[in-house]
């Protein structure tokens, strides 16, 4: 399985150049729904699409073989992964264009990118940081894709392939357990606390909030200095967001690696549905679908892939009202856990008890005999409280 990494790289055209860009992003997007308002919406296959509107894309938007062919092959991604969702395809906008090999190239000599246009190839400088010249330097990426990103501005994403290293064996486990209150609790004991996070959150909530009014209800020049400090504003949060999730993510991966360990996580696919189901003021709801758990669960399994450390999803299920040392079920208030085993009667850290718990199945996981079939985690209680993990072998499809 092939890692792909993506460097974002400013362009540096000219106004001739720029305007080209404009220029050809307009033609892709207007492909794109041209293919996708003529082919029936439950087509997905790109070659299908293209067979059936290659011609009439290149008469009628003036782009070049390749460019329609990759327009075409967007529909059908974008189909796929709207129906996963369920949802329809219903337009594409000018702000980004694909690029194979035959319409791409770089440049190491002269740090420039060579791209087609709408008037043939030109060869754009490009801003490149010392990591993305680390990353770039005696490679001969093969696809890339131009876009506009929300500053006005143009750049690059090159897409460097990768083969993963060899996964670490071994049959030590960390688990890790994700909440609001610590962003992340490892069993062993590491913990990045949120109150910090929702502190900053919390104040561009109101930053915004107060913004967003006097957008509206102010006069005509503070309605706009208010739009000018929103689009300024926008996505400083998702930025800030994704930083602590690198770091977040980078530490655990290396904590692992120290170990010689793999990594078990939660599953949390569909939380914010069931949580947006329970009774809760706008603040809460607010802060509960602000965090992007499952950036930070993508962020360490393509680190994990890139260092050779597995990282396992399991169900978390029990795991925060279970004693890990003895499995039975406890009581837990608020960041405090308790077990009512009179044997046990361990007590501490609510999500540390987590965590351990996520680690122990994950070892369940990493320790069972592994071959093409899928292997799948369940949990239940006996008559006693007494939690049970065991893996159930499911023939694959």
């Amino acid at each position: 399985m092939e890692q792909v990494l993506t460097l974002v790289c400013k362009l540096n055209p000219s106004q001739r150049q720029a305007e080209e860009i404009e220029l050809v992003l307009k033609a892709f997007a207007d492909a794109c729904n041209y293919a996708n308002e003529k082919v029936k919406s439950q087509i997905t296959s790109k070659m299908t699409i293209q067979n059936l509107v290659y011609n009439e894309i290149r008469a009628f938007f003036g782009l070049s073989a390749n460019l329609a062919v990759r327009a075409c092959a967007r529909v059908g991604a974008n189909r796929k992964t709207a129906k996963q969702k369920d949802k329809p395809v219903k337009t594409f906008k000018p702000t980004s264009a694909d690029y194979d090999a035959r319409i791409f190239s770089f440049r190491e000599k002269d740090w420039t990118v060579s791209l087609t246009l709408t008037n043939g190839r030109e060869h754009i400088k490009i801003d490149a940081g010392n990591y993305q010249r680390g990353k770039l330097k005696g490679r001969k990426p093969t696809s890339a894709q131009l876009c506009k990103h929300r500053d006005g501005n143009y750049y690059i994403h090159i897409q460097i392939k990768d083969e993963p290293l060899t996964l670490i064996k071994s049959t030590n486990v960390i688990g890790v357990d994700f909440g609001r209150r610590d962003i992340a609790v490892t069993s062993n004991n590491d913990k990045w606390d949120g109150k910090q996070i929702n502190d900053i959150r919390d104040r561009f909530s109101r930053v915004r909030s107060s913004f967003q009014r006097k957008a509206t209800k102010g006069t005509r020049s503070t309605r706009r200095r208010a739009k000018q400090t929103l689009k300024r504003l926008s996505g400083k949060e998702r930025r800030f967001q994704q930083w602590l999730n690198h770091n977040i993510s980078k530490s655990i991966i290396q904590d692992a690696l120290k170990n010689n360990a793999a990594v078990a996580i939660e599953d949390l696919t569909g939380i914010r549905e069931r949580t947006n189901q329970k009774p809760r003021n706008k603040t809460e709801r607010r802060r509960s679908n602000s965090w992007s758990f499952y950036q930070l669960r993508s962020f360490l399994e393509y680190k994990g892939i890139q260092f050779g450390v597995e990282v396992i999803a399991v169900p978390p299920a029990w795991t925060s009202l279970t004693c890990h040392q003895c499995l039975h079920i406890g009581l837990r208030s608020d960041k405090r856990f308790r077990c009512t085993n009179e044997a046990c009667s361990w007590s501490g850290d609510a999500d540390l008890n987590g965590a351990k718990n996520i680690a122990t199945i994950g070892a369940n996981l990493v320790n069972s005999p592994r071959g093409s079939n899928c292997l799948c985690c369940k949990l239940s209680v006996d008559s006693s409280g007494l939690l049970k993990a065991y893996t159930v072998r499911e023939a694959s499809v």
